[in-house]
């Protein structure tokens, strides 16, 4: 597995699939998620497509830098959002959801990209659109899925799945991977398999079992703050997919993103919770391939776009 130092003190660990010469597709896994949560399979898939497929993992978690000389105690710091104490919860944490979005970028650098389609999914997605606001030269298109604006009042979790989420796992292998079932609360209804939920936390532990960066990666992405302003101003051609049975990231969060955002097409998907049930795979792989597809001729990014929202 190749790692490469792309800033002083941080090095990135990924994987590529396809041809180089092909369209660079920079695939932004979510939060607590080791970047084999994108399959190899779907990889594959998209390679197979014609695109130069980059997974990676982010900061803090699965080969990449750890951060553990910034130990963040997850309660307090749940504790100072929720009684509005911001500076106290800014004061815990080492990096924000801008650092995760260069280390991205920078690892095309150190990949000799200078452009790429960016594709996030969850907080990924948050990672992404912040990518495409903040360096929108680098970002071809963005496609953003399962994911939302920063705004509270949108994408927010259900009640069950947020007990989920807020749940810490067990620390012993076996019951980390039987813990990987209460997922499915926010599974595709009509696809949640406990088999690969299972099988992808038993890789995960074996890979790259690291807790601690969960308090950081949290602290990143809840102190990351509204993005609707930056989002209004994007031109940078974008992509919405959401799950219609998603119930971590409620799908308000992917319809307020694409309300935002000029000339934004929206795909709502049926029998899609927050996850990427294989046999959705060709339907989530036509989309990404067809807006991928739009600046194969106009290879410039920050492309003006100003068109009302499209629904797919």
């Amino acid at each position: 597995m190749p790692i490469v130092e792309v800033s002083p003190g941080v090095s990135i660990a990924y994987e590529t699939f396809g041809d180089p010469s092909d369209a660079p597709v920079l695939l932004v896994m979510g939060f607590s998620a080791q970047m084999i949560a994108w399959h190899e399979d779907f990889c594959r898939a998209l390679a197979h497509r014609g695109r130069y497929v980059i997974r990676y993992d982010n900061r803090d978690c699965g080969l990449s830098t750890k951060f553990d000389d910034h130990p963040v105690d997850t309660g307090r710091l749940i504790a100072a959002v929720s009684s509005g104490d911001i500076p106290s919860a800014l004061a815990m944490v080492p990096y924000t959801l801008q650092d995760m979005a260069d280390d991205g970028l920078d690892l095309l650098t150190a990949l000799g990209i200078e452009r790429a389609h960016v594709v996030g999914s969850s907080m990924g997605g948050m990672i992404a659109q912040t990518m495409a606001v903040t360096r929108p030269r680098r970002v071809l298109t963005l496609t953003s899925m399962m994911s939302s604006t920063g705004e509270p009042e949108y994408g927010r979790s259900s009640p069950e799945a947020q007990a989920v989420v807020s749940s810490p796992k067990p620390a012993d292998r076996e019951g980390y991977i039987a813990a990987a079932e209460r997922d499915l609360v926010w599974a595709s209804k009509r696809y949640g398999d406990p088999a690969a939920l299972r099988e992808l936390a038993a890789n995960s532990y074996d890979r790259a079992y690291h807790p601690a960066g969960v308090g950081r990666q949290l602290g990143a992405m809840v102190l990351g703050g509204s993005r609707a302003d930056a989002l209004r101003k994007l031109r940078v051609p974008t992509l919405v997919i959401h799950g219609l049975d998603d119930t971590l990231v409620d799908p308000s969060g992917g319809e307020r993103t694409a309300d935002l955002v000029p000339g934004a097409k929206l795909l709502l998907i049926p029998g899609m919770g927050h996850d990427r049930p294989r046999e959705l795979w060709p339907e989530i792989n036509d989309a990404i391939e067809a807006h991928t597809s739009l600046l194969r001729d106009k290879p410039e990014a920050g492309v003006e776009v100003d068109a009302p929202t499209k629904r797919l």
